[in-house]
């Protein structure tokens, strides 16, 4: 007879919760037509949250993907008016990646949808619940040295 092994169960609910998330994201912004996937959303969340427009390669490292990662969704995201590629003035080398209008408007809806996505996934739970599980997170999070996105 074997133990069963509950590292292993949460494990597999954490995986099943997290592909969930993703999937009813997807949708969300699909719903919303917003024209971005959620790969996208992620490097626009990001973008945001820098106080001048970054190198690519630091998008790559905050993101942890490979720099062609990013050229690509930078290349969607360019194609669709949602950001923009700006030369460094200190170094014309390097280019930096900034947010454009259209980008900004984007985050904005980008947001709502993300809510709409949080409030359907939490809608079983009670606010009770809601803080214990938020309290629970942070501590994985925060373990990992994880950054906001």
């Amino acid at each position: 007879m074997t133990t069963p092994d509950p590292d292993g169960l949460l494990a597999e609910q954490l995986l099943r919760l997290t592909r969930r998330v993703h999937r009813i994201q997807k949708r969300h912004l699909e719903r919303h037509e917003l024209g971005v996937t959620p790969a996208q959303s992620r490097l626009l969340r990001t973008l945001a949250h820098y106080a001048s427009p970054p190198r690519m390669a630091d998008l790559a490292e905050r993101l942890e993907v490979v720099p062609r990662a990013v050229t690509t969704l930078v290349d969607g995201l360019e194609a669709s008016g949602k950001v923009r590629r700006v030369a460094d003035p200190a170094n014309r080398r390097v280019t930096r990646i900034e947010l454009t209008d259209e980008g900004r408007t984007t985050l904005r809806e980008l947001r709502g949808a993300r809510r709409s996505a949080a409030e359907e996934i939490l809608a079983p739970l009670t606010e009770k619940e809601r803080q214990v599980l938020g309290v629970l997170l942070d501590t994985l999070i925060e373990r990992d040295g994880g950054t906001p996105c």
